[in-house]
């Protein structure tokens, strides 16, 4: 009959340390990698992510609204240009947004709010994931309201700048002159704020699936630009890190609703400059397969 010989016992008692000794080092690798990954993007925001989680949705089943069975098509209504026409007015088209630029400069000047309606309903043409159209704008015009909403995003960006983002991305914005300081929050005469429903309700309660919900809202953002530009007015991209609750809370939003980006908006005060930037040529952003 087999029996352990004390210089066996001692052989395995040393592999069965080694084998754990090994299993600790992996889950520290995993959690040093894990930890070296949020150093690297230190700057994520929750408020960012999308949050379509369809597993929490069928367990949840009871809380969710099915979807219409059924919609009524209609025959759709198309303008179709000379093939001459199309290439001008995709030439043009092209050249106006190219005049497009991220403008810190902005004056006080009133804007017609008939237009700031107006490139709103263009941006809610958008595509969006089974249509479900999860977008809020909310135009703030009010001086005091516009201030809190300063406060709040100068605060945050300061620590966003001295800790969060890192070393390489302040670098990188040097060349930009933009800091944490933000004083085309006050002077811009309307701040467009775009919320992204993570979900919605129906009439019943019920919440109801909101697909890509960010994918979604990010594409009516894009057409939002293209709009302001068409109607001859400037703004800046500004997506607040860490603001998002609080400037959820300040403007009295519902929890479903994450702040996505925000959009000083108005004319382009006389001594506004930008960056002498270029574009990629055509080359280095379209492949032809």
């Amino acid at each position: 009959m087999f029996s352990l010989t004390p210089v066996l016992i001692a052989v395995v008692c040393v592999l069965i340390v080694w084998i754990f000794k090994n299993a600790d080092r992996g889950v520290e690798r995993r959690k040093g990698e894990a930890r070296a990954g949020s150093e690297a993007r230190p700057w994520v925001d929750a408020d960012l992510k999308d949050s379509t989680d369809l597993q929490q949705v069928e367990e949840d089943a009871d809380e969710w609204q099915e979807s219409e069975e059924s919609v009524e098509h209609i025959p759709f209504s198309h303008t179709r240009y000379p093939e001459e026409e199309m290439v001008t007015r995709s030439q043009e088209f092209y050249e106006l947004l190219n005049k497009r630029r991220s403008v810190r400069f902005i004056s006080n000047e009133q804007v017609p709010m008939e237009v700031i309606e107006n490139v709103i309903k263009t941006a809610g043409t958008a595509p969006s994931g089974a249509h479900t159209e999860p977008w809020t704008f909310v135009v703030v015009k009010d001086p005091d309201m516009k201030h809190q909403i300063r406060e709040i995003i100068e605060e945050e960006e300061k620590i966003n700048y001295l800790k969060r983002m890192g070393q390489r991305w302040v670098t990188d914005l040097k060349k930009l002159r933009t800091n944490w300081i933000k004083e085309y929050l006050d002077t811009a005469p309307v701040l467009i704020l775009i919320f992204k429903q993570v979900h919605g309700f129906t009439a019943n309660g019920k919440k109801k699936v909101h697909y890509y919900n960010e994918i979604s809202v990010s594409i009516a953002c894009g057409i939002l630009l293209a709009a302001l530009q068409n109607a001859g007015l400037v703004t800046v991209t500004t997506t607040p890190l860490n603001c998002g609750p609080r400037l959820r809370v300040l403007l009295s939003r519902p929890t479903n609703e994450k702040l996505l980006m925000l959009l000083p908006v108005g004319y382009p005060s006389k001594e506004a400059t930008v960056p002498d930037l270029k574009r990629k040529p055509l080359d280095q952003v379209m492949v032809t397969v």
